[in-house]
């Protein structure tokens, strides 16, 4: 699983001009599931979410998680996140999950997040979304399962 995770002031998701989620102060994570991906893949993704040290202190370091500053997470799924550019012009999306896989993986990270406590909101999984937000720093990291050391 790759997500790219963006501190925000706020997110929001439309679809077919209905909101489907929104949060205020928090991270905005966009998700992708590749082929094989699995149990072990949501829990890594999702601790790391939780924990990640990417909010200020009180003398301005990021030494903060998004669970210690009582943030929110929007989770937005994104199968593009497995594109693959190297070869012609036209992306390959071969490396990413099949739709019900994708679901299914993108769903438990979802349910992880919200039984660590943190308030999760989400997109609508392969629906053609809008996805505003206003990035906070800016801070945007990436993270991908398979690249654990």
């Amino acid at each position: 699983m790759r997500a790219v995770i963006q501190r925000v002031r706020y997110g929001r998701v439309t679809v077919a001009g209905q909101r489907v989620g929104e949060i205020g102060h928090g991270l905005l994570v966009l998700i992708g599931v590749g082929q094989g991906d699995g149990e072990s893949d949501a829990q890594y993704l999702a601790d790391k979410t939780v924990n990640l040290r990417v909010f200020e202190d009180t003398e301005g370091k990021m030494n903060r998680s998004v669970r210690e500053v009582g943030g929110e997470v929007l989770a937005v799924s994104q199968f593009t996140l497995y594109g693959d550019c190297r070869k012609g012009r036209r992306p390959s999306f071969s490396a990413a999950a099949p739709p019900e896989s994708g679901k299914r993986w993108f769903d438990r990270y979802v349910q992880l997040l919200r039984e660590a406590g943190v308030p999760t909101a989400t997109g609508e999984f392969g629906a053609m979304m809008d996805v505003e937000f206003l990035n906070d720093g800016p801070v945007t990291l990436l993270l991908d399962s398979e690249k654990t050391f």
